[in-house]
């Protein structure tokens, strides 16, 4: 939650329980039920982007010219993730763009070889310039948001191009650099022996037998995807997450607003994210459900974002 009072901490308590605030937001996102995400908001809009590693299918919504949300998913998620957020920012005055990044569900046929030189692998550069090449793509800064893998991109991308951000939010960052799975509980102990191919097949794996419990529409659309999602990109990241890169100064050092949102129930464990926030000077919301907050809180997270953006 960022509010009045919030902006009143100190560095040393960032942070703000979106969880703890019972109000019209927590209330829609408590009446959620089994949502269609296939299924688009009146008045979004699906297109594509060019972008350096091929094209990148797109949904957007709202008015081009106000000010640009870009919305990135990470591995093994869509443009879809973001869906019942697009009607709540584009309301709020502001063109909203999300979109599958490269060899991810629509964008399966975007990557490595499409890149000029040719290369093998998916690899930070790949996803960054991606990212940038929609920041150039109009005129001023853009209020970006990563979720998951695609906030290690931001990060990366921001310290190329600090002029076209205006806010970063981190959706479920990993909050520590190097092997980032070392802190995922239960299994962090073992992932340095795991390699991208393996923890790859053991990411889908899990999700096509539904660990996180999830409602059947939401089962039935994310196995949908993998019918499309490139194996070996979902590899790759893996093995980018592994060899996570070291931010934290250069985010500290920036003086724009910075938003971290988790799940209470997240992979890695709330202290490390508080850590995380507190060594770049962001805000952190914690709202209930697990790692995907822009699923499970859609309207809490996009009250948040409003607010936030309402103060820059």
């Amino acid at each position: 939650m960022v509010s009045a009072d919030s902006n009143a901490q100190s560095e040393q308590e960032p942070e703000g329980f979106g969880s703890a605030l019972v109000d019209e937001a927590a209330r829609r996102d408590a009446a959620l039920g089994d949502v269609d995400w296939a299924s688009l908001p009146e008045g979004a809009v699906r297109g594509a982007f060019e972008a350096p590693s091929g094209r990148l299918a797109t949904i957007s919504m709202g008015t081009p010219g106000n000010p640009r949300v870009l919305l990135i998913p990470g591995a093994t998620g869509s443009k879809e993730d973001f869906v019942l957020m697009l009607p709540e920012l584009a309301a709020a005055g502001y063109f909203v763009v999300s979109c599958d990044i490269a060899g991810q569900f629509e964008s399966a046929a975007a990557g490595p070889e499409n890149l000029v030189p040719p290369r093998a692998h998916y690899d930070y550069d790949l996803f960054t310039n991606d990212l940038i090449a929609m920041l150039d793509a109009e005129a001023g800064p853009a209020h970006v948001v990563g979720y998951s893998f695609a906030a290690i991109v931001a990060q990366l991308a921001f310290t190329r191009r600090p002029g076209k951000f205006r806010t970063l939010t981190l959706i479920s960052c990993p909050p520590e650099p190097g092997q980032s799975f070392r802190g995922v509980q239960r299994v962090g102990r073992v992932s340095r022996w795991v390699n991208p191919r393996i923890g790859a097949a053991l990411m889908i794996w899990g999700i096509r037998i539904n660990v996180a419990h999830v409602a059947p529409n939401r089962l039935r659309f994310v196995r949908y995807r993998f019918r499309f999602t490139r194996r070996s990109s979902v590899s790759d990241i893996i093995g980018l997450m592994q060899h996570a890169p070291d931010l934290r100064a250069a985010l500290a050092a920036a003086s724009l607003p910075k938003f971290v949102t988790v799940g209470e129930h997240d992979l890695w464990p709330l202290a490390l994210h508080r850590r995380f926030a507190q060594s770049i000077g962001a805000r952190i919301a914690v709202y209930r459900g697990g790692h995907s907050p822009s699923e499970t809180s859609p309207y809490q997270m996009s009250r948040d974002l409003i607010a936030l953006y309402g103060s820059v």
